[in-house]
């Protein structure tokens, strides 16, 4: 059964009750009766009132329901005495969150991560009140001395545990960034897939890379990252990222177990923000989605939104508007409704900072030549008889800003002839 809190001016409490419904049955729950509860004033022992646990504890028993899930934050004693007051398993929003994540985990960074998010959650839980956690080893031969009590060894074994889950995240991070770099050594730009969950994002990641992503009408349906590269396009080819979907309350551990997959948001040249178009908590839903961004540092990042799912709603044909700092379209992935106008704001916005030109370099340049190639900026070359050579460059305009600060006057250099300014080479 579910347990939906309220506070006073609460307005949405019916909706973020519908959700914690979703989530539930995404965890292969049945749903067998829902109740509300004010917590104006959270109590210490129960989270809710004493007459409220009552209630609660009677609903339970003439339902013969055998899980308590509550869409609020429980502290372990709360947990704990809620469970021994119902007589059966209690489990707060984020307990709930992390099952699902551990149930769609596939790849290995993916299982690393819920499972270094679950052992943080279940480190706070690791406190006084169970019997026997307070026994102590030792009396036995080779078990003499002070001993140590089964808390106390639990305690230590998650920590080790999480340390060890640690290191072998920061070296699946190692691995990221060292691609993450090959890919800016080659210029290509990253586009990421970002949006509350279950509003379209793996639907849409297939039909722009031809992929075949699990994606199910269902609450976090995927959960590891997947990245495409995407040619076609007059802008040049880029790379498309899909990403776990956001959700409202977002559990701290699991944005923070998430961040080397987050990186590919945050670092993202183009995030595609996609919406829900016929979701009546739309507007909601975006706020939720701008608060984890600027959770995660990528606030900041250019945005494109796509309000996918129009054709769940009647008359709304497929366009798009260029008005605003924020560009829109409206398609349907779905039916391959409006996939065109789509990839014509891609190339607009990925071609709007790219820089295609030409620069001739003397004989005598043959270092800035191979700076040039080791950024992957040169897209094609020309010898000029013995004069040295043209390059055409084609690349992010701040991808060759970067390489202003190259010392011996190189910087210079190229700071003068990408600026506009024709600049022969200097033996001529």
């Amino acid at each position: 059964m579910l347990v939906q809190t309220t506070r006073a001016g609460d307005s949405d409490a019916v909706a973020r009750l519908a959700e914690f419904a979703e989530l539930a049955a995404s965890a292969g729950a049945s749903v067998v009766a829902q109740l509300f509860a004010r917590a104006d004033a959270p109590n210490a022992r129960f989270l809710l009132g004493t007459g409220k646990v009552d209630e609660l504890r009677e609903v339970k028993q003439a339902n013969n329901a055998d899980l308590i899930l509550v869409n609020d934050v429980l502290s372990p004693v709360q947990e704990r005495n809620l469970e021994k007051y119902c007589e059966c398993r209690v489990v707060g929003r984020t307990g709930l969150i992390l099952d699902i994540f551990a149930l769609r985990a596939r790849s290995h960074e993916g299982k690393l991560q819920v499972e270094l998010a679950q052992l943080k959650h279940m480190a706070t839980r690791a406190v006084r009140g169970w019997s026997g956690l307070d026994s102590q080893r030792g009396g036995a031969i080779g078990l003499r001395g002070p001993g140590e009590t089964k808390l106390e060894l639990d305690r230590r074994l998650l920590r080790g545990r999480i340390q060890q889950l640690q290191e072998r995240l920061d070296k699946v991070a190692l691995q990221r960034e060292q691609t993450r770099r090959s890919r800016q050594r080659n210029a290509v730009p990253l586009v990421s897939l970002v949006g509350y969950t279950n509003t379209g994002k793996s639907t849409l990641f297939n039909r722009l890379s031809g992929a075949s992503v699990y994606a199910a009408d269902q609450l976090f349906a995927t959960l590891d990252p997947t990245l495409r590269r995407i040619e076609g396009l007059a802008s040049g080819p880029f790379v498309l990222a899909d990403t776990v979907g956001f959700i409202r309350d977002l559990p701290h551990d699991l944005v923070a177990a998430f961040q080397s997959t987050l990186t590919e948001t945050r670092e993202a040249d183009l995030l595609l923000h996609v919406v829900d178009a016929a979701d009546p908590e739309r507007d909601q839903r975006m706020e939720d989605v701008a608060a984890v961004l600027a959770e995660i540092g990528a606030a900041d990042v250019p945005q494109l939104l796509v309000f996918n799912k129009i054709d769940n709603l009647d008359g709304v044909l497929p366009r798009r508007d260029d008005v605003g700092s924020q560009p829109r379209v409206w398609l349907s992935a779905a039916q391959d409704q409006g996939l065109d106008l789509l990839r014509e704001a891609l190339t607009t916005l990925l071609g709007r900072d790219r820089l295609r030109t030409e620069l001739r370099l003397a004989p005598s340049q043959g270092r800035l030549r191979a700076r040039l190639y080791e950024a992957g900026v040169i897209q094609a070359e020309r010898t000029v008889d013995e004069r040295g050579w043209v390059l055409a460059l084609d690349a992010p305009r701040a991808r060759l800003q970067a390489l202003f600060g190259l010392a011996d006057g190189d910087g210079d250099y190229l700071r003068a002839a990408l600026g506009g300014i024709p600049v022969p080479g200097r033996d001529e």
